[in-house]
């Protein structure tokens, strides 16, 4: 069975845009062909949609880990440096009134 899932291409990022209705109309299409039995089209449907979704993660690891790396690279403030600014100004905030 696993030949049968080379055979349809898991191919980047197609594979994450699988439904469960597609993953099952191929499946009942190589049932139908005779290439696989009713069993093992239960399996490969299963097989599809569990690699589906760990392409997805992975391409959002992805995403994330590119999105990080250019918003670094033009120097673009993060939330932490946001915060950390935000914590530093209440510090000096506090400072001036018991200054006063």
């Amino acid at each position: 069975m696993k030949e049968y899932i080379r055979k349809i291409g898991l191919l980047g990022i197609g594979i994450v845009a699988l439904t469960k209705e597609k993953a099952e109309e191929l499946a009942n299409d190589l049932v139908k062909k005779g290439e696989i039995t009713q069993d093992e089209g239960k399996a490969l449907v299963k097989d599809l949609l569990k690699k589906s979704e760990e392409q997805g993660k992975e391409l959002t690891k992805r995403i994330d880990r590119e999105v990080k790396k250019t918003l670094k690279g033009i120097n673009v403030a993060s939330k932490e440096d946001v915060r950390r600014l935000e914590k530093r100004i209440e510090e000096l905030e506090k400072t001036m009134k018991k200054k006063r």
